[in-house]
């Protein structure tokens, strides 16, 4: 395994020891986590819809009405 160094301003610096601690896993590993994650997801270029962006959203809200989304008595005063 390589090593790198890289500056990190103080703020970023205090979020990521707090998170290292609160998992118990060392900064390294936490950092290396990140960046697998981050390099995995698909790139969200121009071409990318709302839903594409939001897909993981979609159905997370629990007792809506069923038709929130095809019914235009909910758009009734929308934006007054």
């Amino acid at each position: 395994m390589s090593t790198i160094s890289l500056k990190l301003p103080d703020s970023l610096l205090l979020r990521l020891d707090q998170e290292s601690r609160q998992r118990r896993m060392t900064k390294s590993a936490l950092v290396r986590a990140a960046l697998e994650r981050e390099l995995e997801q698909p790139e969200t270029a121009v071409g990318a819809s709302c839903y594409d962006l939001a897909r993981d959203l979609a159905g997370s809200l629990k007792k809506l009405p069923k038709d929130l989304a095809t019914n235009p008595k909910y758009m009734e005063g929308f934006g007054r």
